[in-house]
């Protein structure tokens, strides 16, 4: 962080307080995708369970 004047310029890095790898991008499209399986798993067994 430096100081010029009144004005407070601050690096990418620490506005952010943490490191910009993508980890936590595949952990979301991880998730979603495996929420989405379970849902269209649920949705079909209780379709092909439930009498026409």
């Amino acid at each position: 962080m430096e100081k010029h004047g009144n004005q407070t310029h601050v690096t990418t890095e620490d506005a952010r307080g943490g490191e910009t790898s993508n980890v936590m991008r595949w952990v979301l499209a991880v998730g979603l995708f495996l929420a989405i399986g379970a849902l269209t798993v649920i949705w079909v067994t209780g379709a092909l369970v439930t009498p026409q």
